[in-house]
């Protein structure tokens, strides 16, 4: 078995036997179209496919042989990957920078499973904030908690940035249709003041929740709206005593929580253990549990737990995230690929991709090894997208006649949540029809033959040889919904340890915040600040003053 530490001994990952086969094989595979691929391998179509945990992915629609996969297997073999995997899963310190273990499968573990961090078993301590944020919900959906008046609570608002706020959206909407109808559910995270406003033109203090979730209780952009989200409710509740049944937090900072005037009865932790973009399971998800109940949020982590024990257990050639993560890789990394669309045709899956733009760019956007080498290679694609059947009508075109290349990921469930006439069957339809004509494109002899001249001909030509995977699930549920965004976050730890990357950091987000600490009091001062900025944001401050009539 290959050394997992083989990386932090000093050698490239393009001088590895595995890679240096695989760029072999690419040279020697060349532009091979997967017409080709498919006329000489009629069983291509069914075995080039893998199930896990409810989900069916067919990749026969990616442009690899079965040499390909055998050589990215090696790739995965000789990375190590298989120890990592069971270094994460047994807690270990695989965050390197930050000598944390990123043991986010402990917040879907089974509650007679043991997972140890630093020698303790976490498992009784994630049980036991899930308890406590079941029964709260409850209270809140049963109407027993009541507001500061004696009213109803109607309406929850969540206050967060980041995995704070985009899990909880997309959750929300992904399982909108589990929800309970006579809540309402708001997300405000942009410190944009239009962002707090809008959210709240239309609600009753009296009746509103807020759910400030910030692990520390100072990020800056969550703990502005939520001190607006205090005054906002005071200017009508008058009482400060209001506080404390109108707000609650999902947070560790106890005496921050109480100086807001929160009752720390009613503040749900996490981890160290947990990134922020990895969270959607823990407290994070409070919104969700009151939104679709406590049982269905436990059916969501049963479904991401069944994703967690095929990614462990499967062999890697039938192993979801393992093929997803590899094929990535070499649509990237050989076919040069920059970036991936995420085509979801369901609705209700419209923030799947904003979702996935921070698990996988906030993952694997890094540009050193673990060891703090600079890469030799390209690591973390772009990820975009946006639902079928819109899409279609606004950046396929780029996709299917464009000069970049552009892997997609479609993703489509067999039976509808809205059975409304035909809808379904259509929608479907162009589900396989966009990923046969990616694959296979239109020739220009085929354009002629329908009679087309030979001056607009060249234009009706479709290339093809546009990769793409398609995951086919029964239906939408609590369960698919988790063991789908578990598939993505182990095809990106995947990804990461081919690249020798830490997937677990976010280093790159902190530069801008701390200069912006730095500005604020440059805006916000009534006397001409000092300026020690380059020409270019010094001049835009000082227009920036002057517009708001302050003294430049």
């Amino acid at each position: 078995m290959t050394d997992p530490s083989a990386h932090d001994q000093g050698d490239d990952l393009t001088a590895r036997p595995a890679w240096k086969a695989l760029a072999a094989h690419h040279a020697a595979l060349g532009d091979r179209h997967l017409r080709d691929l498919f006329a000489e391998d009629r069983g291509r179509g069914e075995r080039f496919a893998a199930e896990g945990a409810g989900l069916y992915l067919d990749y026969a629609k990616q442009r690899v042989t079965d040499e390909t996969l055998r050589l990215l297997l090696a790739l995965a073999e000789e990375a190590g990957l298989r120890e990592r995997i069971e270094a994460m899963f047994r807690g270990e310190k695989v965050n390197v920078t930050e000598q944390r273990a990123a043991l986010h499968v402990a917040l879907r573990a089974p509650a007679e499973q043991v997972i140890l961090v630093d020698g303790q078993d976490v498992v009784p301590e994630v049980q036991a904030v899930l308890t406590r944020m079941a029964a709260f919900s409850e209270q809140v959906r049963d109407g027993t908690w009541r507001g500061h008046t004696g009213r109803r609570i109607r309406h929850v608002v969540n206050i967060g940035i980041g995995g704070s706020d985009l899990g909880p959206v997309m959750a929300y909407e992904a399982l909108r249709f589990y929800s309970d109808r006579g809540l309402s559910f708001r997300f405000v995270s942009n410190v944009d003041g239009t962002d707090f406003a809008e959210a709240t033109a239309d609600l009753d203090p009296a009746e509103t929740l807020f759910i400030v979730a910030s692990k520390t209780f100072t990020t800056q952009e969550t703990m502005t709206n939520a001190q607006t989200a205090r005054q906002w409710s005071l200017a009508v509740l008058g009482d400060a005593a209001a506080v404390a049944r109108h707000f609650v937090a999902v947070s560790t900072n106890a005496a921050a929580v109480a100086a807001f005037g929160i009752d720390t009865a009613n503040m749900f932790g996490f981890w160290d253990w947990v990134g922020g973009r990895y969270s959607m399971g823990s407290a994070i998800g409070l919104s969700t549990m009151i939104a679709i109940g406590a049982e269905r949020f436990r059916d969501l982590l049963g479904g991401f737990h069944a994703m967690d024990e095929h990614f462990r257990r499967a062999p890697f050639a039938q192993n979801l995230p393992v093929l997803m993560g590899l094929l990535a890789v070499w649509n990237h990394n050989f076919l040069g690929a920059e970036t991936l669309a995420v085509l979801p045709y369901d609705q209700y899956l419209r923030r799947f991709p904003a979702y996935l733009q921070q698990l996988t760019m906030e993952s694997n956007g890094k540009h050193v090894t673990r060891d703090g080498a600079p890469t030799t290679y390209q690591t973390g694609p772009v990820y975009w997208g946006e639902p079928g059947t819109n899409g279609q009508h606004s950046f396929y075109q780029l996709i299917h006649q464009g000069t970049r290349l552009i892997p997609c990921d479609f993703i489509a469930f067999a039976q509808p949540l809205n059975p409304l006439g035909r809808h379904h069957d259509l929608l479907m339809a162009n589900v396989f029809a966009q990923a046969e004509a990616l694959a296979f494109g239109k020739t220009l002899a085929e354009v002629r033959a329908e009679g087309i001249p030979d001056w607009l001909a060249p234009h009706r030509v479709f290339e093809g040889n546009r990769p793409s995977s398609t995951l086919l699930a029964e239906r939408l549920t609590p369960a698919t919904l988790g063991a789908l965004v578990a598939l993505y976050e182990h095809l990106v730890f995947t990804q990461a340890a081919i690249w020798d990357i830490n997937p677990f950091d976010q280093w790159g987000v902190e530069l801008g915040k701390a200069l912006a600490g730095r500005i604020v009091p440059e805006l916000e001062s009534e006397a001409p600040p000092a300026l020690a900025h380059d020409g270019s944001t010094n001049a835009l401050i000082r227009r920036y003053r002057r517009l708001r009539g302050r003294a430049g």
